[in-house]
């Protein structure tokens, strides 16, 4: 079933129009209703276009959060074929938050780590809404180590509000296993992309998207802490947050032109929620075509590539 995010409503008011029509088609209450419900249609279709073709950072942040968007285990199955996931940090424990493993894409080996929020109550409990513990970023650089050590490409799957703030986490040492995972992930002398499919927040995203290349879908967000998070640090009012999303340059449009993301992946009208195999695909392609740039590409080559990538962020703007 659809859901509407706020500023849909002008869409989800025609959309109930037309389900009301055929209803009454479906209980005979109504004849010859098929041009009013094409009419309607298209003018639900025309609505949905015009607002996202003029969303703002903070309508996008909310399409970045939608329940519905396409979460890792989307994209693994549509994209990797013999995928066995890897678990355990093999020193504490398993972190259901960030999932890793390897499988193939066209046939080639490749390691796969990301972050999985859950699509129910029960998952979303059982990978804690998609912030991971240290044990997690741990288990990460576990597997960048297996596929850095057997010359396989590493592919990350970013979303995530940010990395579990709890007592438990801090005591394990959150900000130690982040700092190694993102070290990891620029020591590599393989190549590695990062793909923002919905939230990039804070140093939980970047400890898994400090990568050769980094791609963002259209109506995805990076940041370095939440709106709301920012508004209670700048204004001392989470309320705020609107503003602060509008002020941050989150949006993957603004970080191009930064040069903190190379690529953006195309959503159609309406979000990835309402297209997710049309948006897997073009991730899919995207991916493919990374690869093919890398090859025959040596490892100190890969890494110089990646250094001055980061190194240069913000150039284009002086």
């Amino acid at each position: 079933m659809q859901s509407y995010l706020e500023f849909e409503k002008p869409v989800a008011d025609l959309q109930a129009k037309v389900q009301e029509l055929k209803s009454l088609a479906q209980s005979g209450e109504a004849v010859e209703i098929e041009d009013e419900v094409k009419r309607l249609q298209e003018r639900a279709d025309e609505a949905l276009g015009d607002i996202y073709s003029k969303l703002t950072p903070w309508q996008k942040t909310q399409i970045a959060r939608h329940p519905l968007r396409p979460h890792f285990v989307d994209y693994v199955k549509e994209l990797i074929t013999d995928f066995t996931p890897m678990a355990g940090d093999r020193k504490f424990s398993e972190d259901a938050a960030i999932q890793a493993g390897f499988g193939r894409f066209d046939g080639q080996s490749i390691a796969v780590i990301g972050i999985e929020k859950g699509s129910d109550t029960e998952s979303r409990l059982k990978h804690n809404f998609g912030s991971a513990r240290p044990e997690g970023y741990r288990k990460a650089v576990r597997i960048m180590e297996l596929a850095d050590r057997f010359d396989i490409p590493v592919l990350y799957l970013v979303d995530t509000a940010g990395a579990y703030p709890g007592v438990g986490a801090e005591e394990r040492g959150q900000a130690e296993a982040i700092a190694r995972s993102t070290e990891m992930c620029l020591q590599l002398g393989v190549p590695n992309m990062a793909v923002i499919t919905g939230e990039g927040g804070s140093g939980g995203a970047i400890a898994i998207a400090a990568a050769s290349k980094v791609a963002m879908l259209e109506h995805s967000i990076y940041t370095v802490a939440s709106p709301e998070a920012s508004a209670s640090i700048l204004w001392r009012d989470a309320g705020k947050a609107q503003e602060a999303a509008n002020s941050m340059k989150i949006t993957a449009q603004d970080l191009l032109k930064f040069g903190v993301v190379d690529h953006i992946v195309p959503e159609p009208a309406g979000g990835a929620h309402r297209h997710s195999a049309q948006v897997i695909e073009a991730t899919g392609n995207l991916v493919r075509k990374f690869l093919k740039s890398y090859e025959g590409k040596g490892r100190l080559e890969i890494r110089e590539e990646r250094r001055e990538k980061f190194l240069s962020i913000g150039s284009k703007l002086t």
